[in-house]
């Protein structure tokens, strides 16, 4: 194997895993605005938590047992 297979390899490797990482955050994307057009997770009062992060604030979900 010559240098410039290694390098034609490795070129190949990083497109492919560009491109698998690129799928996986589309496929988390589309996961987040599903979850929350059905209702099941409200991300909006996520985002407000970085502003109101008061020690008296009051909880965003109770914890599951």
């Amino acid at each position: 194997m010559s240098l410039v297979e290694l390098v034609q390899y490795q070129g190949h490797a990083y497109f492919f895993l560009v491109a698998f990482l690129t799928f996986v955050l589309y496929a988390y994307i589309i996961h987040l605005y599903k979850a929350q057009r059905e209702g099941k997770k409200d991300y909006e009062k996520y985002a407000n938590l970085a502003l109101d992060d008061d020690i008296n604030s009051s909880l965003l979900e109770n914890r599951r047992k």
